[in-house]
């Protein structure tokens, strides 16, 4: 079997990140594999309009190694589309041209092969290396050794309880998660009423896309007590740095926990041009007094669905008034976010990996996965760490960086030099030496 220094389960952003950052490093030997047939970012929510929630600088590589091919500006110089690109003056750029730009670099990478499903991980203690075992559609089984693992399969569509028994195929395009809302938006514009249930960015855009379709009554449901916007602020922003990551992960388990409760603006609210866009088009929809083809629900929580020849009806509590209503809908799209899962291939390994009381990866500072002294190998996790790293977990901002850290991890050196100290903020209390500057005596004309 052919023994790789490295090899990455899972071709989404962020190994992809880690596949461009570490292309042509020498002496490092790399494979990364995804069962799709090609790369894919969200298919079902690239609409039209849509843009990415950070700057394009973001990519998959600038924030770590701007020299690197593999930038977006290098995208678009390739594309001719630098001149464009310039005049359009754009920061955020189209969704639907970032997961252009992700398979422009997928389809270039050696080290990236598709239709490739891992379906084991084992570690081979007579070889020192993990056997993963990975299979084509067509059943051909391929099996490689690897010496480093990076589990980068990206998270699972969570649904609400009480929508769970109707994701069958008999309510199919009717009962459906955001993630499959492109499949099924044409027929969903023709329908009466449908029903968004989830505060965030996906469902403010189903919500935009819907009522721009001037189609269906749309009702927008949400457990948050208001439809609010995303923190944005340049000093909220820092919250999505290495110096805000370092201190999360001093911080103990339950206050960790709390954290991440209450910061759900940073990584759970809408855009304010999102929510603009939805204000501006119901002004519009009812000049002349005519009815607003829309009902925003915050505060209000599904309870129980039920389902006859004619649509659903959906059992909510408001919960800040413990009031019980009910609404009757032709169709319910679920905005309720994503979730980090255990994959079944790891499952030879359950025993040899420390969970922690939630069945949750440990992971230090270097997003490697704590396993029994007995393994020498090791594994890595991306976009599966937000309970000891926080909230830029799953943030696009972070990911060159969390890359290039966990390349100079797997490579025993330092590759890329990456910055621990970037914010202005200081989180936590400061050290001795930082506390003494600040109560200094200043001198006249000082610029402190």
């Amino acid at each position: 079997m052919t023994t790789y220094d490295l090899v990455g389960v899972g071709i989404g952003p962020f190994n992809l990140s880690l596949a461009a950052l570490s292309d042509g490093v020498p002496g490092l030997r790399s494979l990364f594999l995804d069962g799709k047939r090609a790369f894919s970012w969200h298919p079902g929510l690239l609409l039209e309009g849509t843009v990415l929630q950070v700057p394009f600088l973001a990519d998959l590589v600038t924030m770590a190694d701007p020299t690197s091919p593999w930038s977006y500006l290098n995208y678009l110089r390739r594309h001719d589309r630098m001149f464009p690109f310039f005049f359009s003056e754009r920061f955020h750029i189209p969704r639907r041209e970032y997961d252009h730009y992700c398979r422009w670099v997928a389809e270039r990478l050696p080290s990236c092969r598709f239709d490739a499903e891992v379906t084991g991980l084992e570690w081979d203690e007579a070889a020192a290396a993990f056997a993963v075992t990975y299979r084509s559609s067509a059943g051909a089984v391929s099996r490689v050794l690897a010496r480093q693992v990076v589990l980068g399969v990206g998270t699972e569509p969570v649904v609400p309880g009480p929508l769970r028994p109707l994701m069958t195929e008999a309510h199919a395009g009717r009962v459906l998660h955001s993630a499959d809302y492109g499949l099924h938006r044409d027929r969903l514009a023709t329908l009466p009423d449908v029903t968004v249930v989830g505060a965030g960015q996906s469902g403010a855009e189903v919500v935009l896309d819907l009522l721009r379709e001037c189609g269906p009554f749309v009702r927008w449901l949400a457990r948050t007590p208001a439809f609010a916007p995303m923190e944005y602020s340049k000093i909220g922003l820092e919250h999505f740095t290495p110096d805000y990551i370092r201190y999360f992960r001093g911080l103990p388990e339950a206050e960790r926990e709390r954290l991440v409760r209450e910061q759900w603006q940073l990584y759970k609210g809408v855009s304010a041009e999102t929510l603009a866009d939805i204000h501006d088009e119901l002004y519009e929809r009812t000049i002349g007094g005519v009815a607003a083809p829309a009902a925003l629900h915050p505060g209000a929580e599904v309870t129980a669905v039920s389902a006859d020849a004619d649509g659903y009806t959906l059992t909510c509590r408001h919960r800040p008034q413990e009031a019980v209503f009910e609404i009757r809908t032709s169709a319910v799209v679920a905005a309720t976010g994503y979730a980090a899962a255990r994959p079944a291939f790891l499952e030879p390994l359950s025993d040899l990996m420390d969970w922690d009381d939630k069945g949750r990866y440990q992971v230090d500072g270097h997003y490697r996965v704590s396993l029994d002294p007995r393994v020498s190998g090791a594994i890595f996790v991306q976009n599966a760490e937000m309970h000891t790293h926080g909230v830029g977990a799953p943030d696009l901002t972070l990911g060159a960086w969390r890359a290039a850290t966990i390349l100079n991890a797997v490579a025993g050196r330092t590759v890329l030099p990456v910055p621990e100290r970037v914010a202005w903020t200081t989180f936590g209390a400061p050290q001795a030496p930082e506390a003494a500057a600040v109560d200094a005596p200043r001198s006249v004309g000082s610029l402190r």
